[in-house]
């Protein structure tokens, strides 16, 4: 008999580790060919010459910076380069074969460098040496270009806002700005290849070889220390002379935030001169950009007469998670709330104000308060009764009684300061709602410095954050549009929710933040107002869609955040979703400004979708309490679901009308990619996340797996006979969610060189056995037969766009990849087989590895037949027989760390 069991998840096996077949070799350019073959002299002379101009034309401009009449700032020695390269060049050859540092990797191949050898000596060697064919000198050719840009707008239009762009030469030199500028500090040196031990060295020989390896890697790892310190301190005096103020460094302390192992990140207020000789003479620069104000939803604060609640909250389990608010602060003694706050732990980080200032300050109603509300309660704010609470809430507050957070408090030092606070506190805090956004949508030529934060928290630690996508305002302020300057344009909804200036909000770009938009309830009507969804579980108004930067899917998920409200006057009047209570979630509302309910519908937004992910994100955690946060992202992810009207598209895809033309093929993939903007993945689900039941079931890996670059992980799930018989045709639907993280370096425009090692997934084929699988996905596993072709999943989108249904997003464009499938049962093969491949990134340190996690979920979509007890019992048989084998033949592999 089969033991007993509370339909838990069951463990994904993993089978083989070895090398990963890698295919495809990277063809040159057609301009580098050219510069190889019957252009080569001329390439050669026209680098040389520009290179010889450059720096003449730099010495001349650095002596006119002396000679000005009055005593400057010293400038560290060196000189910014644009190149524009073979995009298939490795950017280290650069920095080994011409001594160029790499301050920014640009799109198509542009490129800035500085060199602190202003002649360019190597550089110019090499061209000089490239028309007569030196040996080494072939990386030349695929330099394509090397700019003189005499005036700097070349590089000023690459480094600089497009808001500071358009106003650089109006800048007036006596006024103070606030920016944020990017420093690089890489350096020079790079971590060389391990070593291969041949046939032939003596044991002393390989022990000096790995030593002097060792020793070369350490050192590159102190210049990147040194360089930093140094170009912060010469960033310091630089500051000093235009008496201007770092206003992300208090107390003068070390740069604690913005740190990354390429770059950091400066707030600096100084005055239009300081910034112009800064920007325009300072070589280490890849990015200067002005704050950006932070938007929260607007809040009509409706306050009626509701009657006083009869609720008496129990506090919750000594051992339950803990959900940190980074907030406005919190109505902490409020009724619904208090039992479950961690008073001991709430801290204010607002400059000027003292760290027990953590009161909800926002009027009328609050903010923090309604956010951690959403995070206990969900959708079901209790009136009477004493519900045991589900969570501890901790409060972090960022933002003033404005609902704002000042200038002088540098977003990504608040958010690493309150993460590294209470994941150091004794609940030690992994999951953190974090409902702030930027006003408008996200740059997307560098990854901020907000975001890049999460991503390197989210590396260091094993954290979770919960962030919000941002909303639309009812009215712009130019440049951003709001929604009824779209109307305005005749962009109606939701079709303004596809133009860029409805793109995700910083820092909702991150790879590794969990981003959350909002959809509406169902179409409402309350007197002249209607709602803007017509539909249930329609897009939200105001909620921002993706894709992120590099075309990442973003939002991950939705939930209920309401919608907004709309007359049909000519213009229409817009209000944000109070007018009409049934579009509105309830929620918790501060009554530290004056009387009214506990709890209303009477404000909308994003910031209230995502406490509500964060919810199920915290039960994952009671469930599962020693597995990581990464597991808990994977399955808030894989549980998601799109809502009905979005399905159907899906099915008209697998399954067109014999009738369909071409044109309305296109037209609805263009409403199914849409979906995908608005939706992500769907709309999660706590019961599917934690539990299975007797059709459905997800199988988990444990604990986070390492995996280096090259590296082939390949897992079994053995599929029993009863699921798969001839006779039988049930749709099952398959999903599968890899959750990984990596190391982030900002100063990469690529989504495979930001991270140290890249990862994705690729499945077993319809008709393809496992030996079959293992051929096509490692090395050295074929034993001479030829693999069986199989037939392709009928993925939604897939590795390779063409082969998905929806070709406008790829799966593996991100740290966080889902897709699913629909396939007859009689179809299985007898074991359905996933390879998780690991590749590199920037990072060329053997020991670099990734991060990740595996969750893989059958569901019989009709209910036919029972699969949790037979892929149990499968399970079982597999993980006795993996043991076996295991103790009869230890083999330990190693893992190459190159492709």
């Amino acid at each position: 008999m089969p033991g007993a069991h509370n339909f838990e998840h069951l463990p994904l096996l993993l089978r083989y580790q070895g090398k990963a077949l890698l295919r495809g070799v990277r063809e040159p350019s057609p301009q580098t060919l050219a510069n190889k073959g019957a252009q080569r002299e001329a390439h050669s002379v026209t680098l040389d010459t520009t290179a010889q101009t450059l720096t003449a034309n730099w010495q001349a401009r650095k002596a006119q910076r002396q000679a000005c009449g009055q005593a400057l700032p010293d400038i560290p020695a060196g000189i910014p380069i644009l190149l524009q390269i073979d995009t298939g060049l490795d950017l280290d050859a650069l920095r080994a074969k011409f001594q160029f540092e790499i301050v920014a990797e640009q799109e198509d191949g542009y490129v800035i460098v500085a060199s602190e050898d202003i002649q360019l000596t190597a550089f110019r060697n090499m061209a000089q040496g490239f028309a007569v064919t030196v040996r080494g000198s072939a990386t030349i050719a695929e330099v394509h270009k090397l700019f003189d840009d005499p005036n700097q707008s070349d590089r000023l239009g690459r480094i600089l806002s497009d808001h500071l762009m358009a106003s650089w030469s109006t800048i007036d030199e006596d006024q103070l700005y606030i920016v944020d500028i990017g420093i690089a500090c890489a350096g020079t040196q790079e971590i060389p290849p391990r070593p291969e031990r041949g046939k032939r060295p003596t044991d002393a020989q390989w022990a000096a070889k790995e030593y002097e390896w060792s020793k070369q890697r350490t050192s590159a790892y102190t210049e990147w220390d040194e360089i930093k310190i140094k170009r912060e301190t010469s960033i310091q005096k630089f500051t000093e002379f235009y008496q201007a103020e770092i206003l992300h460094m208090r107390d003068s302390a070390d740069f604690d935030a913005g740190v990354l192992p390429d770059s950091f990140t400066v707030r600096l207020k100084i005055s239009g001169k300081g910034l112009k000789d800064f920007v325009l003479n300072y070589p280490y620069i890849f990015e200067v950009v002005e704050p950006e104000d932070i938007a929260l939803p607007q809040n009509e604060g409706q306050q009626d007469g509701h009657a006083a609640y009869a609720v008496a909250p129990v506090a919750p389990d000594a051992d339950a998670p803990a959900v940190c608010i980074i907030d406005s602060g919190i109505q902490e003694a409020h009724a619904l709330l208090q039992p479950s706050i961690d008073q001991t732990t709430s801290h204010c980080f607002l400059p000027g104000q003292a760290a027990t200032a953590v009161a909800d300050e926002v009027a009328p109603d609050g903010h923090g308060t309604r956010v951690a509300g959403a995070v206990l309660y969900g959708e079901d704010v209790p009136a009477d009764g004493a519900p045991q609470l589900p969570f501890w809430i901790q409060n972090a507050r960022v933002l003033d009684a404005q609902n704002a957070m000042p200038i002088e408090l540098f977003p990504p030092e608040a958010l690493r300061k309150a993460v590294e606070r209470f994941n150091d506190s004794p609940l030690q805090t992994r999951i953190f709602n974090h409902s702030i956004n930027a006003r408008s949508y996200c740059r997307t030529r560098y990854m901020s410095s907000w975001a890049a934060e999460i991503d390197q928290l989210s590396n260091e630690r094993d954290v979770l954050i919960v962030q919000s996508a941002g909303n639309l305002p009812l009215q712009g302020t130019p440049p951003f549009l709001g929604i009824a300057d779209h109307l305005t344009a005749g962009r109606d909804y939701p079709a303004y929710l596809t133009e860029n200036s409805a793109r995700i909000a910083n820092p909702g770009q991150s790879l590794q933040a969990l981003t959350v938009g909002s959809i509406a309830y169902d179409a409402a009507e309350q007197g002249a107002w209607r709602t803007f969804a017509t539909q249930p579980a329609g897009p939200s108004a105001f909620s921002r869609t993706g894709p992120g930067i590099w075309n990442v899917i973003k939002p991950e998920v939705v939930e209920y955040g309401g919608d907004a409200a709309r007359t049909n006057n000519a213009p229409p009047d817009i209000q944000a979703g109070g007018v009409i209570p049934a579009a509105c979630p309830k929620l918790v509302r501060s009554t530290l400004h004056g009387p009214g309910p506990a709890a209303d519908r009477d404000t909308a937004g994003t910031s209230y979708a995502t406490p509500k992910v964060a919810r199920i994100a915290a039960q994952v955690q009671r469930v599962l309490p020693t597995e990581p946060a990464l597991l808990y992202r994977a399955l808030v992810v894989q549980s998601a679901q799109w809502p009905a009207w979005a399905e159907d598209l899906l099915s008209r895809l697998r399954n067109p009308p014999p009738n369909m033309t071409f044109v309305e093929k296109q037209a609805l993939l263009t409403s199914a990619s849409d979906a995908f903007r608005c939706l992500g993945f769907g709309v999660p689900d706590e019961t599917r996340a934690t539990t299975n039941t007797d059709h459905r079931t997800t199988l988990i890996t444990s604990g986070d797996t390492e995996i280096h670059a090259g590296g082939c992980h390949v897992y079994q799930v053995p599929i029993p006979a009863a699921l798969r018989q001839q006779a039988d045709e049930f749709d099952i639907r398959i999903d599968v969610t890899l959750s990984y993280v990596a190391q982030p370096r900002r100063t990469r425009r690529n989504l495979r060189r930001y991270l140290s090692t890249w990862v994705d997934w690729k499945a077993s084929k319809l008709g393809e056995g496992l030996h079959d699988f293992r051929v096509r996905a490692m090395k050295d596993a074929s034993n001479g037969d030829a693999p069986l072709p199989g037939t392709t999943l009928p993925w939604v989108l897939h590795d390779k766009p063409q082969d998905g249904l929806i070709r406008d997003f790829k799966r593996n464009c991100g740290t966080v990849q889902k897709d699913w499938a629909v396939v007859r049962s009689n179809s299985l093969p007898d074991h359905f087989c996933i390879a998780v491949v690991g590749h590199q990134g920037w990072s060329h340190d053997p020991d670099s590895t990734a991060r990740y996690v595996l969750a893989v979920t059958f569901e019989i979509l009709g209910g036919e037949i029972t699969i949790y007890e037979p892929l149990r019992a499968a399970i079982a048989e597999l993980q006795a027989q993996t043991e076996t084998e295991i103790e009869g033949n230890e083999v330990e592999v190693e893992v190459e760390a190159t492709e």
